[in-house]
């Protein structure tokens, strides 16, 4: 059974697994946290050791044919919009590999006019050569259509539930392929079936309560643990930030139990790989990495070109869905405001002062060919 059919029958939020999370993010005393604080510190190091794998993602388009209410990209926003050539993301990814990235997510809106398979693919194999990791966080796809991308050197995928409450999710998607909320919650099996080595998935907080919200995400991992077990598993908990369309979160997930859900994570899930992007603050990013977070975007941007400016010249804005003539700007809207600004280097050395090593590169396909 797929993940949609065991988590529509609910049964999958009974297993002992889930059950001892949910026990772990009941309302707690402080000093109850700080022992699970050290328990998942602990539990990092015995698994990753004292390293932190350092990405960057780079935004192929902000096209988009969904209407999704919280997402800056949304169809219904009249915002600049731009899709990068390949040459031009080639400079993007260039720009980043001088500045010591050798994991690279590439992130677009979910428009098949724009982003298409032979786009991608042709992005892959322009890229493969500079950058030994590629990541993509696309519009889902069948297998057959992942497959072809593994071959030209995707190694991994990246795919947020948003919500997994279902009403909730029937409400902020109100049109476009991203309403079939089955289609997207099996979408990481797929990917599996198509042979991605890494496989990352996630809630976006504050569109729905956040224990409901983190017990699901505790399932799913059980699942893809059971049934993904040849792919390495990466986790992520985003929380809502500000976003054109300025949507509100619905319901706030504290600090405090961001890092209690996020230990809960690592003490039943040891050997899941945990993501932390730039959309959290400095401090609180410094206070969490050395405790459970083993993976960490650094000197990121939200939009195409957002690095070396590439595509300005053919911004445009579009008016629910209609693009209108070319309008020229600075640059083109991102997805979400970041909160961590710091350059890369200097969360480099602030994760060295933490007694952390970044690690920016930890694959190659020349291994697959040693093999």
């Amino acid at each position: 059974m797929t993940f949609s059919e065991t988590y529509a029958a609910g049964e999958c939020l009974k297993s002992p697994l889930v059950q001892r999370f949910a026990r772990l993010i009941e309302p707690c005393s402080d000093a109850t946290i700080q022992r699970m604080a050290r328990e998942s510190s602990a539990l990092t190091r015995r698994h990753f050791g004292k390293t932190m794998r350092l990405f960057a993602p780079i935004y192929l388009s902000n096209e988009c044919i969904n209407s999704c209410s919280y997402c800056g990209f949304s169809r219904e926003n009249a915002i600049l919009r731009v899709t990068l050539e390949i040459e031009e993301t080639a400079r993007e990814a260039d720009h980043l590999v001088k500045e010591g990235y050798r994991n690279i997510l590439l992130v677009a809106g979910e428009h098949p006019k724009f982003v298409s398979g032979d786009y991608l693919m042709r992005t892959m194999e322009r890229l493969r050569p500079m950058v030994p990791s590629l990541s993509l966080e696309v519009a889902p796809m069948e297998t057959e259509e992942y497959a072809p991308l593994v071959k030209a050197g995707a190694d991994g995928l990246v795919v947020y539930q948003e919500t997994y409450h279902a009403e909730t999710y029937r409400e902020m998607h109100l049109t476009g392929p991203k309403k079939d909320y089955a289609w997207r919650l099996d979408c990481p099996e797929r990917a599996y079936a198509a042979g991605f080595r890494r496989i990352g998935i996630g809630a976006l907080f504050g569109l729905w309560k956040w224990q409901e919200e983190a017990l699901a995400l505790a399932a799913h991992l059980e699942h893809l643990q059971k049934n993904c077990w040849k792919s390495q598993l990466t986790v992520s908990m985003p929380r809502l930030r500000p976003a054109a369309g300025e949507f509100q979160p619905r319901y706030i997930l504290p600090d405090r139990e961001f890092i209690q859900v996020m230990c809960a994570l690592r003490i039943c899930f040891p050997h899941v790989g945990i993501v932390l992007s730039t959309r959290e603050m400095p401090e609180l990013r410094d206070a969490v990495a050395p405790l459970g977070v083993t993976m960490m975007s650094a000197g990121s941007h939200t939009e195409p070109g957002g690095y070396t400016g590439q595509g300005k010249d053919k911004l445009h804005q579009t008016v629910r869905g209609k693009a209108q003539e070319p309008t020229g700007g600075e640059r083109a809207e991102e997805q979400f405001a970041i909160s961590d600004a710091r350059t890369t280097a200097e969360v480099a050395a602030r994760l060295r002062e933490l007694g952390l090593e970044p690690v920016w590169k930890d694959w190659d396909p020349a291994i697959l060919n040693a093999a």
